[in-house]
């Protein structure tokens, strides 16, 4: 699990982070819920909402952790297929979804074989965010969509200077009592580990989303990234 000041990165980046949510993935949905007063499920339904796909359409969700957009997919008539490298999170998931364990960069998919992925709150645990996207445009069919849902700073001043008091000690303390001191610590801190927008919305754009946009939700406590493989 990663300490100290220095963030890993590659291969050791990966293993810290399965690491991290084998151990807290007993009590993860109950502390998501309790520190985001379940603003969570309102942001989960509303990236469902925007992948705008129809009625029967299959969606990967990735990073899927214990199957919440699973859920919530299942729920929009939607078909959802779960990836998540963590096995103690699909040990623990609570879906009736198809689950495998498996890396986003790498999924066991063919080519153009989906309608659609969601990911949720994941972007910054992955290696390399530019791979991501061009493994997502290679399994989403021409016309397909993607909702990737990301934690953010708000560009208000006063929202962003409470959101890191609360980020970044209270979540922390919370994590601490109910779980692992160690990994909600350094969730905050993985932060550090996103890109500018801009440059997230670039990547994006190259990788074959060329209509790519990003939605600030709550007043920028969360971005969504949508767009549709060209």
């Amino acid at each position: 699990m990663p300490t100290g000041d220095v963030l890993p990165t590659g291969d050791e980046k990966v293993e810290a982070v399965q690491s991290m949510f084998d151990a807290i993935a007993p009590r993860y949905d109950m502390i998501n819920r309790l520190m985001t007063f379940r603003l969570d499920v309102k942001w989960r339904k509303q990236t469902v909402r925007d992948l705008a796909l129809p009625a029967g359409s299959t969606v990967i969700d990735l990073a899927c952790g214990t199957g919440d957009f699973c859920r919530d997919l299942a729920e929009g008539d939607l078909i959802p297929l779960g990836f998540d490298l963590s096995w103690g999170m699909l040990a623990n998931a609570r879906t009736e979804a198809q689950l495998a364990q498996g890396d986003a960069l790498r999924l066991p998919l063919a080519d153009s074989s989906v309608d659609g992925a969601t990911c949720g709150f994941a972007l910054r645990n992955f290696a390399e965010l530019p791979s991501f996207f061009n493994e997502l445009a290679r399994v989403i069919r021409p016309g397909g969509r993607i909702a990737l849902l990301d934690v953010c700073e708000p560009p208000n001043p006063v929202m962003k200077f409470g959101y890191n008091i609360y980020f970044g000690k209270v979540v922390p303390m919370i994590g601490g009592l109910l779980s692992d001191k160690a990994a909600y610590s350094y969730l905050p801190r993985s932060l550090a580990y996103l890109p500018e927008p801009a440059t997230m919305m670039r990547d994006l754009r190259n990788a074959g989303f060329e209509d790519a946009e990003r939605i600030l939700l709550s007043g920028g406590l969360t971005q969504l990234l949508v767009g549709t493989r060209r």
